[in-house]
């Protein structure tokens, strides 16, 4: 498809952080927020919580040996305080095991129990057919193309934040 030149009496574009221009921070913010609340109310009966089904899913996704409490941090793009306190709730209910790693004494490798299988499929079907009801505001040929955008959009906020200093505690 050839270039069009910019019409003469254009305007410029505003400026990436005009209040009159869709920011990439709110707009995935309110993304992310309006999905989590969806599904956080969708599976409220199951018990479950929006991150521990992460969990569940990465842990089902990930290796069958189990992973380790930095791979599943890492995996579900948290903290490691959060996914601490998230692995001793599923823990305490039975959900999952952590056993000693085979060969780093300072790790265990965390499976999910069936129990947790169980509330996992319990929720997947919900997640599915939200993702569906969302990604429907899209025609149906644009879907892959816009998670594969989304993915690269991802990857760069990834790199953007490990390229980034610390700082001090």
């Amino acid at each position: 498809m050839p270039i069009r030149p910019a019409k003469k009496n254009a305007l410029p574009a505003p400026a990436v952080d005009s209040p009159v221009r869709r920011r990439l921070p709110p707009l995935l913010r309110r993304s992310w927020y309006g999905l989590n609340q969806a599904f956080r109310r969708r599976i409220a009966h199951t018990g479950v919580t929006p991150d521990q089904f992460t969990a569940m899913r990465t842990l089902l996704e990930g290796d069958p040996a189990g992973l380790t409490q930095r791979d599943l941090t890492a995996m579900m793009s948290s903290d490691p305080n959060t996914v601490a306190s998230l692995l001793e709730r599923m823990e305490a209910t039975g959900w999952i095991s952590r056993e000693a790693h085979e060969s780093d004494r300072r790790a265990y490798r965390i499976r999910l129990l069936e129990p947790g299988r169980v509330q996992h499929e319990a929720c997947r079907e919900i997640a599915v057919r939200l993702q569906s009801e969302v990604l429907a505001v899209l025609p149906e040929a644009e879907r892959q193309t816009f998670l594969s955008q989304l993915d690269r959009v991802s990857m760069a906020c990834r790199q953007a934040a490990d390229a980034s200093p610390r700082s001090p505690r």
